[in-house]
């Protein structure tokens, strides 16, 4: 049995570095000339936008450590490391007139694995309709929303070594436009053989492109403005592009510098290749205190990105028990910006 075991533990160990090489591969895909840059080039660029505040506190460097309902966000393996039934929230005024939610539900059915669903929403408020005609407003309002409703599976392959992908629906509306598409996440964590020390890889948000249509884009033209007599009213419908969701790689790694019933230390460094953005680099610290009671956290954003809008992160947690097992966490996520206001987010979590 012993011999099966670790038999598996190198299997597993074979298919993380087979991801590794594959993320690489596909890295070198995501690569432009020097001359061209595709920063804001992507679709869906909600989909970027970090989840909870766990991972929020810890400056993006969360790939390898996830395994709550905010797993399927930044790697859904990580949800098969889940042993409770849970129920996560996460709320964020995002920026001016914008809100940002995410729900996620978990559940884990013993040996089969670990399922989940999750949907993350970010709104605008109403704002008025303007036109060259009438810049001051014509009356009539307008809203957005962009939204994607996923489906994740993860199981851990052996006890050391999980895999997991999330596939969801993406819509993007704006008054009576709309896009939609689909896309899957995929990834692994592996526990090594050296004490505390965990990697992780993801690939989020490979799928179709989206590309805007509705009634929005029927305009009015004159075909033959030269002309006269002609109809100078004909119904015209504008052509858009479609372009890729943000495809991002993350490959990271996290260590337990200190892991004792009564407080832990954990650093966790990740590295970032979206195919809308340069490569930069993400790095965290936590520290849980009073057997996990209390959790301190920190953290930095897009390290040695060249006109980086993300900096300094920080943020704290609590974690409780009641007597009847239902377990309560919550938290506070603070996030730096550069040129806008910085964000604070919540999120709880229900376990049961």
């Amino acid at each position: 049995m012993r011999n099966i075991k670790s038999y598996a533990c190198h299997i597993s160990a074979l298919v993380f570095l087979l991801t590794v090489f594959c993320a690489g591969d596909l890295s070198a895909q995501f690569q432009d000339s020097e001359e061209v840059k595709k920063v804001g080039t992507s679709a869906a660029a909600f989909l970027r936008i970090p989840v909870g505040v766990r991972g929020t506190a810890l400056g993006g460097a969360f790939v390898s450590i996830a395994d709550d309902a905010s797993a399927m966000f930044w790697n859904p393996s990580g949800i098969a490391r889940v042993e409770d039934i849970s129920l996560f929230f996460d709320h964020s005024p995002w920026l001016p007139g914008i809100t940002f939610n995410y729900v996620g539900f978990v559940m884990p059915l013993e040996d089969i694995g670990s399922v989940g669903v999750n949907i993350t929403a970010l709104t605008s408020d109403e704002f008025e309709v303007t036109t060259v005609d009438q810049p001051m407003g014509t009356g009539e309002t307008f809203s957005s929303t962009s939204v994607a409703v996923g489906m994740a599976y993860a199981r851990n392959l052996t006890d050391r070594f999980s895999i997991g992908a999330n596939f969801k629906f993406i819509s993007e509306s704006i008054l009576n436009s709309q896009a939609t598409g689909f896309a899957f996440d995929i990834g692994t964590i592996y526990n090594t053989p050296f004490r505390g020390i965990r990697l992780g890889v993801s690939i989020s948000n490979f799928g179709t492109d989206l590309q805007i249509d509705g009634d929005d884009l029927n305009v009015r033209v004159d075909i033959a403005p030269n002309q006269e007599g002609n109809n100078q009213s004909v119904v015209g419908r504008l052509n858009t592009d479609d372009f890729s969701a943000p495809l991002i790689m993350r490959v990271g790694i996290s260590w337990d510098a200190i892991n004792r019933p009564s407080n832990r230390l954990t650093f966790s460094i990740d590295g970032l290749n979206p195919n809308d953005n340069e490569q930069s680099i993400n790095i965290g610290a936590e520290y849980g205190l009073f057997n996990e009671t209390l959790v301190l956290r920190g953290g930095y954003n897009e390290l040695f990105l060249e006109d980086r809008e993300k900096g300094l992160t920080l943020g704290a947690g609590v974690n409780y028990e009641t007597s009847t097992g239902i377990g309560f966490s919550g938290g506070y996520a603070f996030q730096n910006l550069e040129n806008l206001d910085a964000i604070n987010r919540f999120s709880f979590e229900l376990r049961f």
